[in-house]
């Protein structure tokens, strides 16, 4: 495990010790959580990215022609 020191203003630091305390865990959890969570969506968004690019409106269509020509339920019109 790493040791992380971080400098914050103290506005936030208040309003993570509030968080924190209204979530009953400490601040260090609370930041482990948040940077898990940034980290995340940075992972995500880069892995969709990579997905994108394996892609073509061609594959896109061909998919398309496998799907059943079924009528949408009436809670899934538009």
């Amino acid at each position: 495990m790493s040791i992380l020191s971080l400098r914050l203003p103290d506005s936030l630091h208040d309003q993570i010790k509030k968080l924190a305390a209204e979530d009953g865990i400490s601040i260090n959890q609370f930041v482990v959580s948040a940077v898990a969570e940034k980290t995340s969506a940075f992972l995500t968004a880069s892995y969709l990215e990579e997905r994108g690019e394996m892609s073509s409106k061609s594959k896109f269509k061909r998919a398309l022609l496998k799907v059943a020509k079924n009528e949408p339920e009436d809670f899934d019109k538009l």
